[in-house]
């Protein structure tokens, strides 16, 4: 048991092992600074402020972007692994827009909607909510016709049967979308602020990969990642084991 629970910590260390060697191969902080050279700017970019700002910026996209995307996704998947009919009018739509460049859509959201929040949650949202659909279709097509016939005896109201019924066994997909989610959606944050955006952490990215800094595109780049594990480790794992428990023997 104990031995489990340390390896996700050895295998961490082993990755910031591997850092420190290539770090110190390359012998050139411009190039590739050690992890201790990093505190520095670490510490000036905390106490200005500035990481907080444009962490929080970012963040604030990651939800929203995440709540809809997941919203949409579920709904329309839900939809189209209920009726075979619906499914057979849109899953071109899908296959579409699955294999549509997240970067494409980032632009053609800014020209039209203009360099604005709207602009690029929206192109944030319409790159994900694909994704969430095919895994939420899936699980639509996977659940147990009986519960669903017994609920039709039983005359469930449309809310009793999906919450007593459709959710419970949907649980576990939806638990596997918004783990997915959450990884895609914030890389995805981070091009679009790359592109358009007056703050958040890709535009810092942007901002000092102009300056040639190595060592904030890393402070930057590190400090959200961290941000991202907690929310990971803390909310969707968490969530993930209750999705899955009843699965247990």
């Amino acid at each position: 048991m104990h031995s489990a629970r340390l390896t996700p910590v050895l295998s961490m260390g082993g990755l910031l092992l591997l850092w420190v060697v290539a770090a110190l191969l390359s012998d050139d902080a411009q190039i590739l600074p050690t992890p201790w050279q990093l505190i520095p700017p670490w510490r000036q970019e905390l106490a200005s402020g500035e990481l907080f700002t444009h962490l929080g910026a970012t963040l604030v996209r990651v939800i929203w972007a995440f709540t809809l995307a997941m919203s949409l996704g579920v709904a329309l998947g839900l939809a189209m692994g209920r009726s075979a009919a619906l499914n057979r009018w849109l899953d071109p739509w899908l296959v579409v827009f699955l294999n549509l460049p997240a970067l494409v859509l980032i632009v053609l959201c800014y020209l039209w909607i203009g360099l604005t929040e709207a602009a690029a949650i929206t192109a944030v949202t319409l790159n994900k909510v694909p994704n969430v659909a095919v895994l939420i279709r899936e699980g639509a097509r996977a659940l147990d016709p009986e519960l669903d016939a017994m609920s039709k005896v039983y005359r469930m109201s449309w809310l009793t049967r999906m919450r007593h019924v459709i959710f419970p066994q949907l649980a576990p997909f939806i638990a596997a979308a918004a783990r997915s989610g959450v990884a895609v959606i914030w890389k995805i944050v981070l091009v679009v602020e790359f592109l358009g955006r007056s703050s958040g952490v890709g535009f810092q990215i942007h901002l000092y990969f102009q300056l040639f800094d190595v060592a904030m595109v890393l402070v930057y780049a590190f400090s959200f990642i961290c941000v991202m594990l907690l929310f990971e480790w803390l909310i969707l794992q968490p969530m993930e084991r209750r999705a899955n428990r009843w699965r247990a023997p």
